[in-house]
């Protein structure tokens, strides 16, 4: 027998755990049966167009999850990409999204979102998913987001760029990486325009 729509919300909200309209609209399932699991206790409305189950293991991911959830089109960047490598010792109560510099900007209710905007290859290069709680999160990879630090160094501050590429290069296999043509660093210092800003830090940290 076929199953109901029902059981297909349900199943679907069981191996998912994080669901937007859109996930039952794909399905044929009536978007009306989110409100009714919410009633039933089966769902919780936690964001703006985004329900979690109930029953569903929340991970420390989960602003991230429910930011990149509402905009899938959208890179978790600068702090938050930071905090996501362990490259900084600051915390911050925003999660900083980076989006498409003509894109509409997203509702979001909670959490807080810090947006950047990017275009080109400075949006798009050094991007790496992860999976939490069934979602795909977008993230800048640890040497992205390092360069990306002193390119918006006038908004995350200049010391937390310098804390975020010596721990980089402490911490990671990155150590005797050269300032050279396959450095990564190079490669998407030149894509974002900084490398005179960075060579001096590089060379202080006696990597060039």
């Amino acid at each position: 027998m076929s199953k109901t729509k029902l059981e297909q919300a349900l199943e679907l909200v069981h191996s998912r755990g994080v669901i937007a309209p859109k996930d039952f609209e794909s399905r044929n399932i009536p978007v009306s049966y989110l409100q009714r699991l919410e009633q039933q206790g089966i769902l919780m409305r936690s964001n703006r167009g985004v329900y979690t189950s109930m029953e569903y293991d929340v991970t420390e991911k989960h602003s991230l999850v429910e930011v990149c959830k509402r905009v899938p089109n959208g890179v978790i960047c600068l702090l938050s990409a930071l905090q996501f490598h362990q490259l900084t010792t600051q915390w911050s109560w925003q999660v900083w999204l980076a989006i498409q510099n003509k894109a509409h900007r997203p509702k979001i209710d909670r959490p807080p979102v810090q947006l950047v905007y990017m275009s080109g290859e400075a949006l798009t290069a050094g991007v790496e998913s992860h999976k939490f709680e069934g979602v795909t999160v977008r993230v800048t990879s640890a040497a992205k987001t390092v360069v990306d630090c002193f390119k918006f160094r006038h908004k995350v501050g200049q010391d937390v760029a310098m804390e975020a590429l010596r721990d980089y290069l402490q911490q990671r296999r990155y150590l005797n990486e050269k300032w050279g043509p396959r450095s990564e660093l190079h490669h998407y210092a030149k894509i974002c325009r900084v490398e005179n800003a960075m060579k001096p830090y590089l060379k202080a940290f006696s990597i060039c």
